[in-house]
């Protein structure tokens, strides 16, 4: 998963508990998550202090550029949460897919 989040948005972080879970439920199973904070220039330490509270042991990163991160220009980010589900060929499976919809759709590719 490709996630595009921020340390100041609040439906970001009210979304990290269900990618926290999906993530701790099927890392073993080859799901991991590449966050992309797009953060501004001197929010280095709001953005540290989200990972650790948020409990987002998975690689993250950010440029600090804001709006202006390559990665989400590339990928049409002109809001956050955003994410895209990505097969292990780099195809892309779903958009913004959130909460019980993660949680089944991960079921289905990793249970089933």
């Amino acid at each position: 998963m490709l996630d595009f989040w921020a340390s100041w948005c609040v439906p970001c972080r009210a979304e990290n508990p269900n990618i926290v879970k999906a993530f701790r439920t099927y890392k073993d199973k080859g799901f991991t998550v590449l966050g992309v904070a797009l953060e501004r220039p001197d929010d280095k330490q709001l953005w540290m202090d989200a990972i650790h509270k948020d409990q987002l042991t998975w690689t993250q990163v950010s440029d600090f550029k804001f709006w202006n991160n390559d990665v989400a220009k590339l990928y049409g980010i002109a809001a956050v949460p955003q994410n895209f589900l990505i097969d292990p060929n780099g195809k892309i499976i779903e958009k913004n897919i959130k909460g019980e919809e993660l949680e089944k759709m991960l079921t289905e590719l990793f249970v089933n």
